[in-house]
């Protein structure tokens, strides 16, 4: 029988939902949100926006169909939407330990044990997901048995944009027309979809005076966290 440890999600209003570890095993907290995708979690973990959020999903299993490789094309993960996991943790309903696909390099607890990121099933998703939707997205926190405790934490009160963001100019593709995108954690979805057209994309970090480039389009990603934080983006758009 596989031995798991006990793992509790704790929310600000003191409510509590008890499940098991099958992630990276310490406490951490975060904003519980929910994801209804039925599939598509590589894509969901490595999503900038979820940066400093707990994930509950509603489908009710995880893990079926394991991790594809990290794979790069035209400069960018093909299978994934950043080049790590942002969310503090994953919570389900349940775990397949067995996971079956042709793309698979590896399970969803060992990807999640690689990047040191919880991952908790055995959870009430069902109804943990009402109360998020009746209260609104709320802070939680979750412990690992043997794994100590941790204090709430509000990932909007930091500035998650420059977190995720890119640090340096990167380029991507060619074309005769160049498109800037402003890094405010971009998925690389996007990136692939204008190099697919023949576009050539000049990824600029968040806070980056691009005035002094030359550009057919300008493109804003969307982030995580609270906008507010993003005044340097702001100032080099007007």
């Amino acid at each position: 029988m596989r031995e798991t440890k006990k793992a509790i999600l704790t929310l600000e209003d003191g409510t509590i939902f008890e499940g098991k570890s099958f992630g990276y095993e310490k406490p951490c907290a975060g904003e519980v949100v929910f994801s209804t995708a039925m599939t598509g979690y590589p894509e969901s973990l490595t999503d900038p926006s979820y940066s400093g959020q707990i994930l509950v999903t509603t489908y009710p299993i995880l893990g079926n169909y394991g991790v594809p490789a990290n794979e790069l094309k035209n400069g960018v993960n093909e299978y994934y939407e950043s080049e790590k996991i942002h969310c503090e943790a994953v919570l389900c309903q349940d775990y397949s330990w067995d996971y079956s696909h042709w793309q698979a390099s590896q399970s969803l607890s060992e990807w999640l044990i690689s990047e040191q990121v919880a991952g908790v099933y055995g959870i009430d998703t069902r109804a943990l997901t009402k109360k998020l939707r009746e209260s609104g997205s709320m802070l939680g926190k979750i412990t690992i048995e043997g794994c100590g405790d941790t204090e709430f934490k509000n990932p909007n009160e930091e500035n998650l944009v420059s977190k995720v963001s890119c640090k340096e100019v990167l380029q991507y593709g060619k074309g005769e027309k160049t498109v800037v995108l402003v890094d405010c954690g971009v998925k690389h979805n996007i990136i692939r979809c204008l190099v697919e057209r023949g576009v050539k994309v000049v990824r600029v970090p968040w806070d980056y005076d691009f005035s002094t480039l030359e550009y057919d389009g300008l493109f804003i990603s969307n982030g995580p966290g609270n906008p507010d934080f993003a005044d340097k983006t702001v100032e080099n758009i007007d």
